[in-house]
């Protein structure tokens, strides 16, 4: 009998299309990004995104608030120089995030913030924690946006990191609807981008005519001064800088997180001169910082000055007071245009009664302050914790300050040694980022010491996830300056309206913060006699534990920064 075609020839197989979902498309972007670690809360909407991270080799770093993901993230990104990610749920997951974004938006720091979203097929329907996620947070990021399909995933992913660096930097947000996530697409139909191929180099000098005539100004300058702002350690322009300022000899100070450009006791580092130096300054330059309030809304510096201003925003130059010469592109490579530039021409002007003069004033500000620094007195002086504090720091460790007076006392004190090596809330002041920020740090720098001053307002708003640094075992000094108090406001309402209404609403519990440690599994200590400062420190240090040092200092004394303010006036 004969046999049909359809007998005598094997049935083809027909091989399904390899398929990937959104969750996992995400985390193939991330990884092109070169994202190594998610901060994040677990919530339904999102744990696709943690299985393709498991599969991609991406830690997934767990906390006990979205709000501490979001300022790690914040934190791992200035560490790093590489942006951070946070990774939250729908609906209070994303608006407990929020002041995280808004911190790192003010401070210009790169991270993407990803939340999660109601299934697109439930839209408008009330689905579970369904928010306007992307209204609410258009305002403090430079990119916020929904992801309408799967195969969209990692490309809006790479899309939102390199908004980041759009000007200057700033955070970003996706949300990504449930069904989106958890569907799958076939692979050769989603775009993964190309790591390193995204992406165009930022590190622009601006206009070179306006290089030339900064050059100039500088070479005629008799008495310049250069403040470096944060953009400098953004930029990770310190090589730059510090050549710079050698080269040309200018005096320098340093704000944010661009202190510890140059060490302390470098003869081109000024520090409590900087009032002085501007009032008698011929030629300000501004780098990486704006005219906002830490510097009067450029109203401190004098009309007589030539004024010059850097910045990677158009936006922020000559904005609130007017400038001779502004610049617009990476700080780093400005400066080291400017060097350049400068450097055939160079006709020596002698400085060296400019540098004596702000030197002299340096020094007479530090003999003054110097009594109260060494203090011994009872209640402890915040002066005199953080003179121990800057005296225990060495040149591997990190310095992060979390509060309101306490820190303001610091900053007038505390001298890290080595650029990068400062990190503070930035200009939105923001309580509450000192452990995300040890959380960021130490996980990205295991090899750097990680010390830590918080005010105890500050402490309690984001300290519970001090368990999380016992949990993933991460060593830190933490110093508590407790005082009972939110002391910053308690001056300003004793001013304004006297001491009998001093107390509402800022007067704390005498919290007990060395036992809260030791609850914890960390290492605890008091400390009440400003002899046991140093000591203490060192037995934290050695622990081998995050630990927290709790310090009672007195609450009647403010710091200057603290009484200056304008609005207590």
């Amino acid at each position: 009998m004969a046999q049909t075609v359809s007998e005598t020839q094997p049935t083809a197989v027909v091989k399904e299309p390899e398929t990937i979902s959104g969750g996992h498309l995400v985390a193939k972007a991330l990884k092109a990004e070169g994202i190594d670690v998610i901060f994040t809360l677990c919530g339904g909407h999102i744990i696709d995104i943690y299985d393709g991270c498991v599969d991609e080799g991406i830690a997934v770093v767990d906390v006990r608030h979205e709000q501490v993901a979001a300022h790690a993230a914040d934190g791992y990104a200035r560490v790093t120089g590489r942006p951070g990610c946070a990774v939250v749920t729908a609906g209070p997951g994303t608006t407990d995030a929020v002041t995280g974004v808004a911190n790192a938006f003010r401070a210009e720091s790169p991270m993407l913030l990803i939340g999660g979203q109601g299934a697109l097929n439930q839209h408008k329907m009330g689905s579970l924690q369904d928010l306007p996620h992307v209204d609410m947070m258009t305002p403090i990021t430079k990119f916020a946006a929904t992801v309408p399909h799967t195969a969209r995933a990692a490309d809006m992913v790479s899309m939102a990191f390199r908004e980041c660096y759009n000007g200057a930097p700033g955070p970003s947000f996706l949300e990504i609807p449930r069904d989106i996530l958890d569907n799958s697409v076939p692979v050769e139909s989603a775009t993964v981008p190309e790591a390193g191929h995204y992406r165009a180099s930022t590190k622009s000098i601006g206009d070179p005519a306006s290089v030339e005539a900064l050059a100039d100004l500088l070479v005629r300058a008799e008495k310049p001064v250069v403040l470096l702002g944060s953009q400098v350690w953004t930029s990770r322009g310190s090589d730059a800088a510090i050549d710079f300022v050698r080269t040309l000899d200018i005096p320098a100070f340093m704000n944010g997180s661009a202190r510890g450009t140059l060490p302390p006791g470098d003869p081109h580092h000024f520090h409590l001169s900087r009032r002085y130096g501007f009032n008698n300054a011929d030629l300000i330059l501004i780098v990486g910082t704006p005219f906002d309030f830490r510097m009067g809304y450029g109203r401190r510096l004098p009309k007589s000055a030539t004024v010059v201003q850097i910045d990677l925003d158009y936006r922020t130059v000559g904005k609130n007071r007017d400038i001779d010469l502004g610049l617009v592109g990476d700080p780093g490579a400005i400066l080291a245009a400017v060097t350049q530039a400068a450097s055939g021409r160079l006709h020596k002007t002698d400085r060296k009664a400019w540098f004596a003069e702000l030197r002299a004033e340096e020094d007479a500000a530090y003999q003054k302050r110097l009594p109260r620094q060494l203090s011994d007195a009872n209640p402890i002086h915040p002066l005199r914790l953080a003179h121990e504090i800057n005296e225990f720091l060495t040149e591997d460790s990190i310095y992060i300050g979390d509060g309101g007076d306490i820190v303001t006392f610091s900053g007038g004190v505390v001298q890290p040694k080595s650029p990068g090596h400062w990190m503070d809330p930035g200009p939105l002041g923001t309580l509450g980022v000192g452990i995300p920020f040890v959380l960021a740090a130490k996980y990205a720098r295991p090899d750097k010491e990680v010390v830590a001053l918080f005010g105890d307002g500050a402490f309690s708003l984001t300290g519970w996830d001090f368990e999380t640094l016992v949990r993933y075992k991460l060593p830190f000094v933490g110093v508590v300056g407790n005082n009972s108090s939110m002391n910053q406001i308690r001056y300003g309402q004793e001013a304004k309206y006297g001491k009998d209404r001093g107390r509402i609403g800022n007067t704390l519990g005498d919290v007990k913060y060395d036992e809260f440690a030791r609850m914890l599994g960390g290492y605890g200590e008091e400390v009440r006699d400003p002899k046991d400062i140093g000591p203490a420190l060192l037995r934290a240090r050695e622990s081998g534990l995050p630990s927290l040092i709790n310090v009672w200092v007195d609450p009647d004394a403010y710091a200057p920064g603290t009484m200056n303010q304008t609005m207590y006036k």
